[in-house]
């Protein structure tokens, strides 16, 4: 070889050894920039957070208190209202066609239909043990009733009042 490629190899590794480094410093910079930026927070991890720390109750104080208090209780009811079984009807008959009627038409699973025949061990029972046990639920030598008639969304009174509608049309 000759001197000045020799000189030419020196001077390249040189450059080469110099951008090495100057890349090996950018990558430690970039490492330390990198913590300290805080990580983001996943939505949902938000979410809970601020379901955690929501107020659990409002106060109402003066007479504006008063009318928001008023507002707050109407949507209160609204909202329970909507979340009731067939819009919270006390309709017996609406109750009845809608869920009751698959089985105490046809008599699955043990259910009376509605003649006198297959009411008549029942009926001296008394309405409340009848209420309780449609509300409730029974399983007897006879058959099963499910709780509120397989509709958990049903209210005691909407349960009381379809039973008492099968109760008055009986054949």
């Amino acid at each position: 070889m000759r001197n000045y490629d020799l000189d030419f190899l020196k001077k390249f590794s040189l450059v080469l050894g110099f951008l090495v480094l100057v890349a090996l410093g950018l990558i430690l910079l970039s490492r330390y920039l990198h913590t300290l930026v805080p990580p983001e927070v996943a939505p949902q991890a938000a979410q809970r957070t601020e379901a955690r720390i929501a107020p659990v109750g409002a106060v109402y104080a003066g007479a504006t208190g008063a009318a928001a208090q008023a507002a707050a209780a109407a949507a209160a009811t609204a909202s329970a209202s909507s979340q009731a079984a067939y819009g919270g009807t006390l309709d017996g008959s609406v109750i009845f066609n809608n869920l009751c009627t698959g089985c105490h038409t046809s008599g699955a699973g043990g259910a009376p239909t509605l003649d006198q025949a297959h009411w008549a061990t029942r009926l001296p029972q008394g309405k409340d043990v009848l209420h309780k046990h449609a509300i409730d639920g029974f399983t007897g030598s006879t058959g099963v009733m499910p709780a509120r008639g397989g509709n958990p969304g049903l209210t005691d009174a909407q349960v009381i009042a379809a039973v008492d509608w099968m109760l008055d049309n009986l054949k």
